[in-house]
């Protein structure tokens, strides 16, 4: 237990040190394709920090020895926005709370918002989203085929979040490349071979946390599902919330924002896709009572943003409904 608990500690400095290197490689990226602040995060950021999840429900699901292990990766497709519009945005909060004095705001731990477009991307993700619960509480032949329309709305978004980004990553100041801290403009290798490399480090050290949470659960008492439901995710979406920490405290949080909405856009689509193609894709309680929890985290955020400035104290009372989770799941198991 001891060695469990040592690994776990140690896999989540690594994944913190990569996000370090990854949320700077991921801006030099967005510098040299050209693309904007927002989608820099909503895109290129969101797609590396959202792997963890996406592979341990592609594994739980295809390749699973059993009916618990493809339930787990049930499990894991709905943890992962629960903690997302929960912990993530809860983490973005507590940051502006300790940050805001260093900031030159005139108003200290309150962040002033793109309200429409952070509003559009939650109701994005809660029309998805309410098409992936319906579908578990429902049995018809051909379901699975389904999965190709959730892989479709990602590419929608995708496609929409380049079109309409209108910043260049380059108006904002980068901070050096890590590996190559003397080059003014580095080699799109040098970025590449970074972004890549922490990528790596950060999967393989995600998988690593969520391995030592499945020897600790049983330990502490939990089946299966609920450690999937309330314990992977926060290993799982750990990158982005690392990521949203480095970010708010340079003073970048629309990047921070954006990398939280566009890793929920991933987790709404792409492994409800991996559910659909092969499992039954069928939702009891405890799954239910996440949904609804998000549900409710979802509604929340779209009334805050909608109001164009975000108090960060406000925000990071979202993460308290991931604890709101906890007992109900505990309840109903």
């Amino acid at each position: 237990m001891l060695m469990s608990v040592g690994l776990l500690l140690a896999s989540a400095g690594a994944i913190y040190l990569f996000c370090e290197l990854f949320v700077n490689g991921v801006e030099w990226m967005g510098r040299a394709l050209g693309i904007g602040r927002t989608a820099t995060g909503s895109i290129l950021a969101a797609f590396g920090t959202a792997l963890p999840e996406s592979v341990v429900t592609l594994v739980a699901t295809a390749f699973g020895a059993g009916d618990a292990e493809r339930q787990i990766g049930i499990g894991a497709a709905l943890g992962g926005p629960l903690a997302l519009s929960t912990l993530a945005y809860g983490v973005v909060g507590l940051c502006l709370v300790a940050w805001g004095a260093r900031t030159e705001r005139a108003l200290p731990g309150v962040l002033e918002v793109d309200g429409r477009r952070l509003s559009r991307d939650q109701a994005w993700f809660l029309a998805v989203f309410a098409v992936k619960i319906a579908l578990g509480v429902t049995v018809f032949a051909g379901k699975s085929w389904l999965g190709i329309v959730f892989l479709a709305a990602y590419g929608a978004y995708f496609w929409t979040e380049l079109r309409r980004d209108e910043a260049s990553a380059g108006e904002e100041e980068v901070e050096p490349l890590l590996i190559r801290r003397h080059d003014a403009t580095p080699h799109i290798g040098w970025i590449l071979a970074q972004t890549l490399g922490a990528t790596v480090v950060i999967f393989v050290a995600s998988h690593i946390f969520v391995g030592r949470l499945t020897v600790i659960a049983p330990w502490l008492g939990l089946p299966p599902q609920v450690t999937a439901l309330l314990l992977s995710p926060i290993a799982t979406e750990l990158p982005e919330m690392m990521n949203a920490l480095i970010w708010v405290r340079q003073g970048k949080e629309r990047l921070a924002l954006a990398n939280i909405s566009g890793a929920m856009m991933i987790q709404a689509t792409i492994p409800t896709a991996f559910g659909l193609f092969f499992t039954p894709w069928i939702l009891d309680r405890t799954l239910l009572v996440a949904a609804g929890v998000t549900a409710l985290a979802i509604a929340c955020l779209l009334a805050l943003f909608r109001r164009g400035r975000v108090r960060g104290a406000t925000l990071a009372r979202v993460g308290w409904l991931y604890a709101l989770f906890g007992v109900l799941a505990l309840a109903v198991r």
